[in-house]
C-alpha cells in the first residue's frame, strides 16, 4: 500500500545517509562492513519493511544481529529511520531501493535470515514475475542467503499462500514449518511470532494468518 508522502520523512531520511542507503547503483559493492557498528553478527533481511513494526522490534530484541530494512518508499523509509534514531538501534539498516536487484545488494552466502512479511499478491497472472515468491527472486535469495540460511513468509493471501508453496516446492525448497493459522499454532511459536503492521490488523479482523519457513538443498 502506498503511503501518502510526509516531507517531514523525505527530509530525515536525506539528513541521515549514514543510516539510510539510497537508491545503490547496482554495479557498486555496498560496504556493510563500515555501515555497522560489529558486521561479525549474524545478517538479517526483511523485503518490503513498510513502516517498519516488524524489523525495529526484531533489532531491538536481538542487539547481537544485523538487520537491513528495504523498502522501496520513501516515507517509509523515514518512517522507520524516526523508530531506527528514536530506539538507537545501530545494528538496522534501511536501504531504500527495488528488491528486484537484491542480489546486488548482498554478497554471496552472506544473509542468515530473509523475511517477506505481507508482501503485495500480484493476482493477476500476467503479475506473476512481481510476486516476490517467483522463480528468478528464489534464485536471488539462494545467492545472497548462506548455506545455513533459510527463508520466512507470511501473508493473510491464501492465494499468494498456495502460489508461494508451489512455487518453493518446484525450486527445490525445502519446508520446516507450515501453518495455515500462525496466531492458533502452540504456545511457543506464537509467543516468539513479532508482527507486522499488516499482521496486526488482519489477525484483529479474525482473518487467518499464512505462514511458512523454508531452505535451498
Amino acid at each position: 500500500m502506498r503511503l501518502r508522502n510526509k516531507p517531514w520523512a523525505v527530509k530525515l531520511v536525506d539528513e541521515h545517509p549514514e543510516s539510510v542507503l539510497q537508491d545503490p547503483n547496482p554495479e557498486v559493492k555496498i560496504d556493510w562492513e563500515n555501515r555497522f557498528a560489529d558486521f561479525s553478527r549474524p545478517l538479517e533481511v526483511e523485503i518490503g519493511s513498510g513502516k517498519g513494526q516488524f524489523i525495529t522490534t526484531l533489532a531491538q530484541q536481538h542487539p547481537d544481529r544485523n538487520y537491513v530494512a528495504i523498502e522501496l518508499q520513501t516515507t517509509a523509509a523515514g518512517i522507520i529511520l524516526r523508530t531506527k534514531l528514536e530506539k538507537k538501534l545501530d545494528n538496522l539498516q534501511i536501504l531504500r531501493g527495488d528488491a528486484i536487484s537484491i542480489a546486488s545488494f548482498f554478497a554471496e552466502n552472506s544473509v542468515d535470515v530473509l523475511y517477506l512479511n505481507f508482501s503485495d499478491p500480484w493476482p493477476k497472472t500476467r503479475h506473476e514475475k512481481r510476486r516476490l515468491t517467483y522463480k528468478d527472486f528464489l534464485k536471488n535469495y539462494q545467492t545472497i542467503l548462506k548455506p545455513t540460511g533459510h527463508l520466512e513468509f507470511k501473508t493473510d493471501n491464501s492465494g499468494l499462500f498456495s502460489y508461494s508453496l508451489m512455487s518453493l516446492n518446484n525450486f527445490g525448497m525445502v519446508f520446516d514449518f507450515v501453518s495455515v493459522d500462525l496466531h492458533h499454532e502452540n504456545e511457543e511459536i506464537v509467543t516468539k511470532n513479532v508482527e507486522t503492521e499488516y499482521e496486526h490488523k488482519f489477525a484483529s479482523k479474525g482473518n487467518p494468518i499464512y505462514a511458512l519457513h523454508a531452505h535451498f538443498k
